[in-house]
């Protein structure tokens, strides 16, 4: 009996991973993983990622199989070559940007943030991503977003359809899997307690905020240290001067990363806007205590683990950040809170839900539908 052909666009291979290409990678190893070990819910299906041509980063499936194929790089690659690549089959497009003209596809949105923090990006690029959103809301019979919160605004500012919208949650085991670097912090002479920050230099992720919370609390016995980079073609830059006690590492590998998330005093994220938020939910992961935005998504999947911050307020910032660096019994606390709020995100529920809501509509049936079926087919 033939497989249905569940193609993934992959053209994120090009790209740097920022939180969009990890919850790619992330997801489709998961998968991997399920076909690696026979699980009924792939039983029937064929997956096979389709590439632009010319080097790309390595997914590191083994079962899955990375099909370089197709005339044209990037968009136009996307929007030309790659619909008539999954003709025989139903698409996947995991980072915010599918074919136009193409019908039989999912698209994940991760979020609205083109239209929640317009400043934030160029305007060549808010504007195809308005466009591409609003038409995909309208052509595509599946969005898949990553919380509550993106969904309520891809539907208020793109005008899609609540019923198309499935709101799938990320993991965060990626980021205990990596390794460790123990030698890192002391190569960068951290040899006090850090604050520690993991930001671009985008304004919505607010890094004026965090050196204006460094200066407002001075030397107290602890340093700050901003860990990432920026992409110039995406983000505007933002010019702000580091005091002496902040530190800013630059990009780091994710086993140095893990590293700072597992010796971190605090955590602390004032983004504006997030349509997820893995850093935080890495540091919780890592046992870190976190303080965080009350913006966005970020109350959905801290809970009720962190601090709160108003990002608009750095004094605010500063005394939650004071709160916890003079506190080891509040430390010990919201360690244990944020394992357990952590815990309840996992890559394999992930790929579960997913899975679900892709064969649905891969085979034309609603989701519950298709569980009926495979329940009935597993009782016989």
């Amino acid at each position: 009996m033939s497989k249905t052909r569940i193609y993934i666009n992959g053209r994120f291979l090009k790209a740097s991973v920022t939180g969009v290409q990890r919850y790619a990678y992330e997801l489709l190893r998961t998968i991997d993983q399920m076909i690696g070990r026979d699980d009924p819910v792939v039983r029937g299906y064929e997956f096979i990622v389709l590439a632009p041509t010319g080097e790309i980063h390595e997914l590191g499936t083994r079962h899955m199989e990375v099909r370089q194929a197709g005339r044209f790089g990037g968009q136009l690659w996307e929007q030309i070559s790659l619909p008539m690549l999954a003709r025989d089959g139903f698409l996947v497009n995991l980072c915010n940007a599918a074919p136009l003209l193409r019908r039989r596809q999912a698209v994940t949105l991760h979020d609205a943030a083109v239209y929640s923090v317009p400043d934030t990006y160029s305007t060549t690029f808010k504007l195809w991503y308005k466009l591409m959103f609003r038409t995909l809301g309208k052509t595509s019979p599946l969005i898949l977003t990553c919380s509550n919160n993106s969904k309520d605004e891809l539907i208020r500012y793109c005008g899609i359809r609540a019923d198309k919208i499935r709101v799938i949650y990320h993991g965060k085991e990626h980021v205990l899997q990596s390794g460790v670097a123990p030698d890192y912090p002391r190569q960068q002479g951290l040899d006090r307690p850090f604050v520690l920050a993991v930001s671009s230099r985008s304004p919505n992720k607010n890094f004026r905020s965090i050196v204006r919370a460094a200066e407002l609390i001075g030397d107290q016995g602890f340093d700050f240290v901003i860990a990432g980079g920026t992409n110039p073609k995406i983000f505007k830059s933002e010019d702000t001067e580091l005091g002496e006690n902040v530190r800013h590492v630059g990009y780091v590998e994710d086993e140095e990363l893990h590293t700072l998330y597992e010796q971190a005093s605090c955590f602390v994220f004032p983004s504006f806007y997030e349509g997820f938020g893995f850093p935080p939910l890495e540091a919780m992961a890592c046992g870190c205590p976190v303080v965080v935005s009350d913006t966005a998504s970020l109350p959905e999947v801290c809970g009720d683990a962190v601090l709160y911050c108003d990002p608009n307020r750095p004094e605010e910032i500063a005394a939650k950040i004071a709160e916890v660096m003079g506190n080891p019994e509040l430390q010990e606390q919201m360690r244990q809170k944020g394992l357990a709020q952590a815990a309840k995100f996992s890559w394999e529920k992930c790929a579960y839900e997913t899975l679900a809501e892709v064969k649905a509509h891969a085979a034309g049936r609603s989701a519950n539908q298709t569980a009926r079926q495979e329940n009935r087919k597993a009782e016989a």
